[in-house]
């Protein structure tokens, strides 16, 4: 049974997956760089921004590194408004948080943008601890699990990693914790499936299900 559950945040809880793929496309336009793919853009969604960028425009120069952060700050923030956590999430939080387990998050994002996430989506009080990339090792390295189950002291055998992304499955596998892929957001089910994962599941019911049948609950 698990008794910490760590969720990535974004293409997992929140459905941003478009639009951190247009921000991307939209700052290579307004810079004159080559534009990714649907498809590229997306992959690199977990990962640092640092790394993100190296993969998803490798044309990018250090020069030009402070004008495309601001024009991608610019597009993600015009679409803010559009974000929402994929339905059923909120609701499973509620009877998540009725078990003796604990929470966390552990993203690729930013400390600030983690941070205007949990605000925005009501989320926060349901966490015990969270970790972004601008704090330690990008995924797929296993840092970010390793300080969380740390800090509230659980072992990796009674930890699992819910991502939508093969850096999250790879990152828990290198923790030694247990892996569920979602496949509703920016990876492909060959991908996720390569990472050998744990179990997979095709919508929040169904994560739902999975979920509630291998955590730790409060004794009869």
């Amino acid at each position: 049974m698990y008794s910490l559950v760590i969720f990535d945040w974004d293409g997992t809880l929140m459905d941003s997956t478009p639009s951190i793929v247009a921000a991307i496309q939209g700052a290579c336009r307004d810079l004159a760089l080559p534009v990714p793919t649907d498809d590229a853009a997306a992959w690199v969604i977990g990962l640092s921004l640092h790394d993100a960028l190296h993969k998803a425009v490798p044309s990018l120069t250090p020069a030009e590194l402070p004008r495309f952060l601001e024009r991608y700050k610019f597009h993600y923030l015009t679409r803010d408004p559009l974000l929402r956590l994929f339905g059923g999430i909120a609701p499973l939080f509620e009877e998540l948080a009725a078990l003796p387990i604990q929470l966390a998050v552990a993203t690729g994002k930013s400390r600030v943008g983690l941070e205007r996430g949990l605000d925005a989506s009501g989320l926060r009080r349901f966490f015990h601890g969270t970790r972004t990339a601008d704090e330690t090792f990008s995924k797929p390295h296993p840092a970010m699990l390793q300080e969380l189950m740390r800090e509230l002291d659980v072992a990796p055998e009674h930890t699992l990693m819910i991502g939508d992304t093969s850096h999250d499955l790879t990152m828990a596998k290198h923790a030694g914790t247990g892996a569920l892929g979602v496949t509703y957001g920016a990876h492909s089910v060959a991908e996720l499936e390569a990472c050998a994962p744990d179990g997979l599941v095709d919508t929040v019911p169904q994560l739902r299900e999975w979920l509630l049948s291998r955590v730790a609950r409060a004794a009869a």
